[in-house]
């Protein structure tokens, strides 16, 4: 091979394991029997979820798996491949799943969420999991309701020394 090839395919594999690195999930699907406009269409989707998917070879997929330890992901990489980045935990999981439901021709295969191997079915799981700001919200609610009840108290033993 020459040397100008392999100084390529070396960046491509460097510039996967940046992107790799530096995402919160990611999730390899296979792609066969999409058209054009149903890809389109996935991609319009996750851009509005702040996510992007790439058809990235195999190999040079599997070698940046290997440099960032998620040996057990490059085993996934067979036959047409797609990866999905996310910077949300959620984003990628949940849009691919909600994608392959209403698509069965788009077939997710694993994936890694916050550094950790994920199945396809833990990644079903993951997909019905609210996105960030809908688990803060949630948190809040949480944390909010004991001074909410106790103000509901407060407010009662008012009421009732104003009707004595």
């Amino acid at each position: 091979m020459k040397e100008q090839t392999l100084a390529k395919k070396v960046a491509l594999v460097d510039k996967l394991v940046d992107e790799m690195h530096n995402a919160k999930s990611i999730v390899v699907v296979d792609y066969m029997g999409l058209t054009v406009e149903q890809m389109t269409d996935l991609r319009v989707k996750l851009h509005a979820e702040n996510a992007k998917i790439h058809v990235i070879k195999n190999n040079i997929s599997r070698r940046a798996t290997e440099k960032l330890g998620y040996e057990k992901l490059g085993k996934y990489f067979v036959g047409p491949s797609a990866v999905i980045f996310s910077d949300d935990s959620t984003a990628a999981p949940r849009v691919a799943c909600k994608y392959a439901k209403d698509n069965k021709k788009l077939i997710i295969k694993a994936g890694v969420v916050d550094g950790n191997f994920r199945t396809d079915e833990e990644l079903q799981v993951l997909a019905t999991l609210p996105d960030k700001n809908g688990m803060l919200s949630m948190l809040l609610s949480v944390l909010e309701a004991p001074m909410r009840n106790l103000a509901f108290v407060v407010k009662q033993v008012a009421d009732q020394k104003e009707a004595n």
